[in-house]
């Protein structure tokens, strides 16, 4: 557990570290070590947030529940929950505020059904002394409190909801205080369901149903890995990810964090992307919990189905995400504009989204999942046009603001569609050309291997015919089984990444924007996810001694809850970019699972030995 610290501001603006998750499979908030809640996005994910203190401290609007002036604080979970506690000290005593998005009782978070009540419940209780407890609900403009029939609401045009306050103790106003004394409570309710929000009520029933729900998923999560918390806490972050109803899982919870703090690299992930949800899936089924992968599988095609071809990322329904805006009401977080909504890289071609499709479809049918006809017959054409996609430009992993080229991950992307397909064709009597798919993705890891090598660098490129610079999602195609870590050209382009991408601490650059011109002509963070790919490499190398010191290594740079952002700065280790980041706790869990493996004598899979004859 942390320990109480000073909160320390920048530019009027809290650590990104600072901040802890909660939500309900179809919204969320972050909550701050100061008792506020910083970002709340209600009733979707993907809604216009009702509070975006983190985006502008001034007019983004804030729900703030903490003692008038906060000496210290900690924050924690209750463990194996998504129920975070904030514990804040002030001059006469010390107060702790319990956050939940309630679910409902008896809720089974494995089940595509709907788990949430449409409740957030605030309770602080003060442990020690007294507390003079300042209680603020300023929602973003153009959204107003008003005394409405059931108390204080707040009408929201934009989300199409209104949400009402209720609370345990009269509130004048919406900007008061309540002064309370050891053992007394005070609890806030906010309710977008559409009854009133009776807060004693909620209270009293809502938090044990929703721990209760927590623990009941959590308890499938293996404990016999390495960081068995982290990989926990992991684990429970992607599920805070998952849009339960229907199995879309997205990228992180939050939008237009920058990757450098000043720049412009600001995006909005509230989506599901296609790749980030199949690595989800990936990382969720290798410890144990597939039913995300049934509900993921059946979410994509029907997205896909919708269209001509799959598109990159798509909302929480399916459907193309809103175009991408520039909000020039808010200053960015720590000034670092614009704030943008939506996402422009939905309208690029991306050819890896054949792979990421098929290697979940092929995820799910190992676990005994079926593919009925219809599926099937959709995930054919995606193979018959991964035959000849590889050889056009496209955008990449990284999805490039240039002119696309022939980027090599996505033709190894292509080779996981085709090998896959000719896999589930055999092992399940499937009528389609799997002779033909196997004999074409043999040959296209041929050429990756021989094409795609630059003999000056001693690597594989980013692009095939060896041009573009170093690539870090190279160390990707272990994983997906295109090549062993412990190939020679695998090997050899590992360790060129590991030293022209070192970013010091054991954190790499994904790629140099200088060699890799992506569009946007300034600095990035080290992105969290491409280490544990590293890490993987070297056990897939035998190196499993290196493999572990730069897991425990990339451990350490988590937050006190466990949390991890998509990138770091490497300078001082400060979080940048969207937080928490689904793929960097999918890292974490993928490489927890190889280090297990291998302390136990396991051969690794992503070696020659267990899986591959080049």
């Amino acid at each position: 557990m942390d320990v109480p610290r000073p909160l320390q501001r920048h530019q009027d603006y809290l650590p990104i570290a600072d901040h802890g998750l909660i939500g309900d499979g179809k919204s969320c908030a972050l909550i701050g070590r100061d008792g506020a809640v910083a970002f709340m996005c209600v009733p979707r994910f993907d809604s216009a947030p009702l509070f975006a203190a983190l985006l502008d401290r001034e007019r983004g609007g804030t729900l703030l529940l903490a003692p008038v002036e906060t000496r210290c604080s900690r924050q924690w979970y209750e463990p194996g929950t998504g129920v975070l506690v904030t514990e804040m000290t002030g001059p006469e005593g010390t107060v702790e505020v319990t956050d939940a998005f309630l679910l409902k009782p008896g809720a089974r978070l494995e089940d595509d059904v709907p788990a949430g009540t449409g409740r957030l419940l605030r309770r602080a209780r003060v442990t020690r002394g007294r507390v003079t407890l300042h209680v603020n609900v300023a929602a973003r403009p153009p959204v107003s409190a008003r005394w409405g029939p059931h108390g204080w609401e707040l009408p929201c045009p934009h989300q199409k909801v209104t949400v009402r306050i209720g609370a345990t103790h009269p509130l004048p106003a919406v900007d008061t205080t309540v002064r309370l004394r050891e053992g007394e409570t005070f609890t806030l309710c906010l309710d977008w369901s559409g009854g009133p929000a009776r807060a004693q009520e909620a209270a009293d029933q809502g938090i044990d149903a929703t721990v209760r729900a927590w623990r009941r998923w959590a308890g499938q999560v293996p404990s016999d890995l390495p960081r068995p918390q982290l990989v926990l806490r992991s684990a429970i972050t992607l599920k805070l990810l998952d849009h339960i109803e229907n199995g879309a899982i997205l990228a992180a919870p939050t939008a237009s964090l920058p990757e450098c703090i000043g720049g412009t690299r600001n995006w909005d992930y509230r989506y599901a992307w296609i790749r980030d949800a199949a690595y989800a899936v990936f990382a969720l089924r290798r410890i144990g919990l597939p039913s995300e992968a049934e509900g993921f599988l059946h979410w994509v095609l029907e997205a896909v189905g919708r269209g001509p071809r799959p598109l990159v990322l798509y909302d929480i329904d399916g459907l193309p995400p809103p175009g991408e805006v520039i909000d020039t009401s808010l200053e960015g977080y720590r000034r670092s504009a614009p704030v943008r909504w939506g996402n422009a890289a939905a309208d690029q071609v991306q050819h890896d989204l054949y792979g990421e499709i098929l290697d979940c479809a092929f995820q799910w049918a190992a676990t005994g999942g079926r593919l009925p006809e219809r599926l099937w017959h959709q995930l054919t054409g995606l193979v018959q046009a991964a035959r000849t996609a590889w050889q056009r430009p496209d955008h990449g992993i990284w999805e490039v603001r240039t002119p696309g080229r022939p980027f090599t991950y996505s033709a190894a992307m292509c080779q996981v569609a085709l090998d896959r397909a000719a896999r589930l064709a055999r092992r399940l009597n499937l009528p389609g050309d799997a002779a033909g798919w196997a004999a074409d993705a043999h040959a296209l890891t041929d050429r990756i291997v021989t094409e795609a090598w630059n003999d000056e660098v001693g690597a594989l490129a980013s692009q095939m015919g060896g041009r573009g610079g170093l690539d870090a999602s190279l160390l990707a195609l272990p994983l997906r089984r295109v090549l062993p870590a412990d190939h020679p050209r695998m090997a050899a382009t590992a360790q060129i990444i590991g030293e022209r991408l070192d970013a010091g601490g054991g954190l790499l650059f994904r790629y140099l924007p200088r060699a890799t011109p992506d569009g946007i002509d300034e600095p990035e963070g080290a992105f969290v996810l491409c280490s544990f790919w590293m890490a993987d490499n070297l056990a897939g190398q035998g190196r499993t001694d290196e493999a572990g010191a730069l897991f425990e290594r990339l451990c350490s740079y988590a937050s006190p809850l466990g949390l991890l952002p998509e990138q770091i700065d490497p300078s001082d280790g400060s979080f940048v970019g969207n937080f928490p980041q689904g793929l960097s706790h999918v890292g974490l869990l993928s490489s927890a699972v190889v280090l297990a493996r291998t302390q136990r004598g396991i051969q690794p899979e992503l070696s020659t030995q267990a899986w591959f004859r080049h």
